[in-house]
């Protein structure tokens, strides 16, 4: 009985944020372990539906990288990053699109609509579809202003930034009871495709949508401190400090940049969860207490 009542208890703790919530749109960025590990996938899709049934529209943006690199070394073809950015040649951005446009983004929609019951449904969606992202080659002052760093000699190909998301498109599909699924895969001016950094892509789309939350999976239990402790909350304001003071750095950087841009542009709050806690978003956004980093802006 005292287990029930405990149950009883945590969906009435959670009462409140749905009623807060309903009708909000979410994106969630989709990556790391939570996309490998077979129970995390489950637990993933499970979470996503749950939104979707009690009025929350969740619009999820995937990465891909692992299985990026799997495909490329089978392939025998260099796999080079600079300043965590991978170098596209047109012979990579081949096997980038395939990958995640062909393979990983079906997989998530397949893996959504065998647990939505027939009521819901999820579509899956290239960024190049309906030129969902219409993005422009990244110049110098991408990697300075987004990574934190000197830019590169020489280049690295088809790397591109978004410059619009096609919200109607979007908009549409949700007031059809749908839940996109976007591959980051950009769209060039004459329909050449460009690879766009997942986070990246997934601030982009919060703030052209409004979204209420942007929820980033990573396979960190969030923002952490200099004595790794999690930074439960944080303001717009101190993410400058904590970049240049070493505290936040590496793949944690785009992260964060792309969250106080998305904040600025008109989106709610910012959570960085831990995507290998089973239930993680559930546990963010329906509980007191959280499980991750809350990033808002100051005022």
């Amino acid at each position: 009985m005292e287990s029930l009542i405990e149950k009883a208890n945590i969906l009435l703790e959670a009462l409140p944020y749905i009623r807060q919530f309903r009708g909000k749109i979410f994106v969630i960025k989709y990556g790391g372990s939570a996309m490998v590990d077979e129970a995390l996938r489950e637990s993933f899709a499970k979470d996503v539906l749950l939104l979707k049934f009690v009025g929350i529209h969740p619009v999820i943006v995937h990465g891909g990288g692992k299985h990026i690199n799997e495909m490329l070394k089978k392939l025998n073809i260099a796999v080079e990053f600079v300043g965590g950015i991978r170098k596209t040649t047109e012979e990579v951005m081949h096997i980038v699109e395939m990958v995640l446009s062909g393979d990983i983004n079906k997989d998530i929609v397949a893996l959504i609509n065998k647990h939505s019951g027939g009521d819901i449904y999820a579509v899956g969606l290239s960024g190049r579809d309906g030129r969902l992202l219409r993005a422009r080659k990244i110049d110098s002052s991408y990697f300075v202003q987004r990574l934190g760093i000197k830019p590169p000699e020489g280049d690295i190909g088809l790397v591109g930034e978004i410059e619009e998301v096609n919200t109607n498109l979007l908009r549409t599909l949700i007031a059809q009871n749908y839940i996109p699924v976007i591959a980051p895969i950009g769209v060039g001016p004459q329909g050449e495709a460009y690879n766009i950094n997942a986070d990246i892509a997934a601030a982009a789309v919060a703030k052209a949508l409004k979204a209420e939350k942007l929820i980033y999976l990573t396979d960190t239990e969030g923002v952490k401190d200099k004595n790794s402790n999690l930074i439960k909350k944080l303001k717009d304001d101190q993410i400058e400090e904590l970049i240049k003071n070493g505290t936040i750095k590496g793949g944690m950087i785009p992260k964060v940049k792309s969250a106080v841009e998305a904040l600025k542009g008109g989106v709610k709050k910012v959570h960085i969860i831990d995507g290998r806690l089973p239930h993680s978003i559930l546990l963010e956004i329906f509980t007191d207490e959280g499980v991750g980093t809350e990033i808002t802006l100051k005022n």
